[in-house]
């Protein structure tokens, strides 16, 4: 299963703030779209994400207030991302070994999409479920 084929089941809405929006700003719209990160998007330029956790321990563990300090202050730059050819154990072997839950899709240095960690599992639920069908039709046969 590719990432193209996850995305066309779940939907390719994409949710971003700039990176001078305050973090009580962009904590808002994650409660409002019930999502756990959110891209930062200058322009058409993907910036970075800005994750529950990054909240949780740069702003909250740190005595900081979410109304005055900027998203790009505590936002993580280094944002890995795959494309829509993508296979699914691609994603997961990224999101493993560099310990992360959300992957926004490019293509052609645009975003199109985010798949987050639960998005991957589903999907190879779903191929399994597969496989055991076809198996047991195999072997009732």
């Amino acid at each position: 299963m590719t990432v193209n084929q996850i995305l066309n089941a779940k939907g390719r809405n994409v949710f971003s703030v700039l990176s001078t929006t305050t973090v009580y700003e962009a904590l808002k719209v994650m409660g409002e779209k019930n999502i756990g990160a959110i891209l930062v998007i200058d322009g058409s330029d993907l910036k970075g994400i800005l994750s529950e956790r990054d909240y949780a321990r740069k702003i909250v563990l740190k005595d900081k207030s979410s109304k005055e300090t900027f998203v790009h202050e505590i936002m993580e730059s280094n944002v890995f991302s795959v494309n829509l050819s993508n296979n699914i154990e691609d994603c997961m072997e990224l999101m493993s070994t560099k310990r992360i839950r959300h992957l926004p899709v490019l293509e052609d240095g645009t975003v199109v999409g985010i798949i987050s960690i639960s998005d991957v599992v589903k999907a190879i639920i779903e191929i399994q479920k597969d496989t055991i069908n076809h198996l047991n039709s195999y072997i009732s046969q």
